[in-house]
C-alpha cells in the first residue's frame, strides 16, 4: 500500500492526506425525463431532453440524477487496481480523483465493459460486488445511450 504522505495528490492516498479524512465516491445515474410520459417524447428530440437534463449539474442541477451505487475510495482504489491491466478504462475511471467529477456515457460502454469482463473472475468480493454494478449501469446506458452516469467525489 502506498504511504499517504509520498502518494501522489491525484492518488485517493494523496486525497486523504490532504484532506485528512477519507472521501467517498459516488455514482448518479440520470433518472428523471421533462415530460411525464415516453409517448410525449417525440423520438427525433430524444436527445435534445436528455442532454438538457444532463448538462443541469454544470449550473447546479443535479436532482435529475439519482445515486446509483457507492463506495469508499479504499475500495475504488482496489478497482482501479483491478483495472490496471486496461489502460482505457483505468484512465477514464481515474479521471475521477483528478478531477472530482467524470462522466461516462455510450462512447465509454464498450472498453469499460471488455475491462470488466477481464478482471471480474480476480477482483475480491467487494470489488467484483461493485465492478457488476457499473456494468449493470453500463448495460442501461447501451439500451438507451442518451442516458449516461456521473461519478463525483464527495469529502
Amino acid at each position: 500500500m502506498t504511504d499517504p504522505m509520498q502518494a501522489g495528490p491525484a492518488s485517493a492516498a494523496g486525497l486523504r492526506a490532504a484532506r485528512g479524512a477519507t472521501p467517498e465516491v459516488v455514482f448518479y445515474q440520470l433518472n428523471a425525463k421533462v415530460l411525464e410520459r415516453a409517448e410525449d417524447i417525440p423520438e427525433d428530440a430524444k436527445q435534445v431532453v436528455y442532454y438538457s437534463l444532463a448538462i443541469g449539474h454544470h449550473i447546479g442541477v443535479f436532482d435529475c440524477f439519482k445515486p446509483a451505487f457507492r463506495c469508499s475510495t479504499a475500495v475504488y482504489d482496489r478497482v482501479l487496481e483491478a483495472l490496471s491491466g486496461s489502460g482505457e478504462a483505468h484512465r477514464k475511471l481515474s479521471g475521477l480523483l483528478r478531477f472530482g467529477e467524470i462522466t461516462v456515457d455510450s462512447s465509454h460502454v464498450k472498453p469499460l465493459i471488455a475491462a470488466i469482463e477481464e478482471a471480474l473472475p480476480a477482483a475480491a468480493p467487494d470489488v467484483a460486488a461493485w465492478l457488476d454494478r457499473l456494468r449493470s449501469s453500463l448495460d442501461a446506458i447501451r439500451r438507451e445511450p442518451a442516458i449516461y452516469l456521473m461519478g463525483r467525489r464527495l469529502s
